[in-house]
């Protein structure tokens, strides 16, 4: 059952004339209000991801003041997952091991995610058939991924819009995208602080992997790792191409061992912070990884 069909006992009171029947379901409510969903890694002292937490065990801040979590899922819940590949020039001779890398990216995580693939150079396609938006199918995903042309230059932000507005035809609540590229962006119709804003709106977790040369010119670490802290992921950069599969097996652990919370925000159009702590008699000291803040809607 989706997150936002559920039935309500916090934020909204139900008259009813008499108690159900034995046979009678209870009812069903959507929420018609500003939900904020939020993803959050909680680790330990070691720096190791803990699972089996409590909603009692959460406490979230909201610009310094503790709000009610009126949503909250265990870890490992199923994500709509985009994999984001690179085909610039200069992916030419790398384009073989991130392949296998997203496949080993696809094989390790939840078997109900959903997933699509984008490849991007100058111009920004889509991996999937039209009529197949997203799959479940390691050889559909590996079909997809196989697409890959390596020419022309790099449209990162492109590549990140196509993706965002693509999420709108999942059901699914929690949202991903994996971006593998060897550079920054040198093509692109769009602006990168346009892209980040649509990405924090959308609640989107973005997960990026760097893999550069020396003797790249166009190397930009800096934008993968805006995307990735701004959003409440996190970018990886590995010395060694060997290593982009083991990455990526790290990054689908990673995301199903988070937590989704999810709270009733604000509706006054400005940039609020978020901070969410968790404390809990097992452990001496919990740390939680989340997105910063969210951009409210006007009224």
């Amino acid at each position: 059952m989706p997150i936002l069909d559920f039935v309500l006992c916090e934020a909204l009171v139900v008259a009813t004339a008499g108690q159900p029947t034995p046979q009678e379901q209870p009812a069903t409510i959507r929420l018609d209000v500003n939900l904020i969903l939020l993803h959050a890694a909680v680790m330990d002292r070691a720096g190791q991801f803990v699972a089996g937490l409590d909603k009692r065990e959460f406490q979230l801040l909201v610009d310094g003041a503790p709000r009610p979590i009126t949503v909250f899922e265990p870890d490992d819940a199923p994500v709509a997952a985009g994999i984001l590949v690179d085909n610039s020039a200069s992916m030419i001779s790398k384009g073989s091991q991130v392949i296998a890398a997203a496949l080993a990216f696809a094989r390790a995580s939840n078997p109900q995610d959903e997933m699509f693939v984008v490849h991007f150079s100058d111009q920004v396609r889509l991996g999937l058939p039209p009529d197949k938006p997203f799959t479940g199918s390691i050889s559909e995903l590996e079909t997809a991924l196989s697409a890959f042309k390596g020419e022309g230059t790099t449209a990162l932000y492109d590549a990140v819009e196509l993706a965002l507005f693509h999420l709108h035809a999942t059901k699914l609540e929690r949202k991903v995208l994996l971006i593998i590229s060897d550079g920054g962006d040198n093509s692109s119709h769009e602006h990168l602080a346009d892209v980040l804003r649509m990405a924090q709106k959308a609640g989107v977790l973005i997960y990026c992997i760097g893999i550069y040369d020396e003797a790249d010119w166009d190397q930009n670490p800096r934008v993968l790792t805006e995307f990735a802290e701004l959003t409440g992921g996190k970018a990886f950069f590995p010395s060694e191409l060997n290593d982009v599969t083991e990455t990526c097996v790290k990054i689908a652990g990673d995301i199903r061992k988070q937590y989704t919370l999810g709270f009733v925000g604000q509706e006054d159009g400005a940039y609020h912070r978020i901070k969410i702590t968790a404390q809990s008699q097992m452990y001496s000291e919990l740390r939680v990884r989340t997105r910063a803040g969210y951009f409210a809607p006007k009224p």
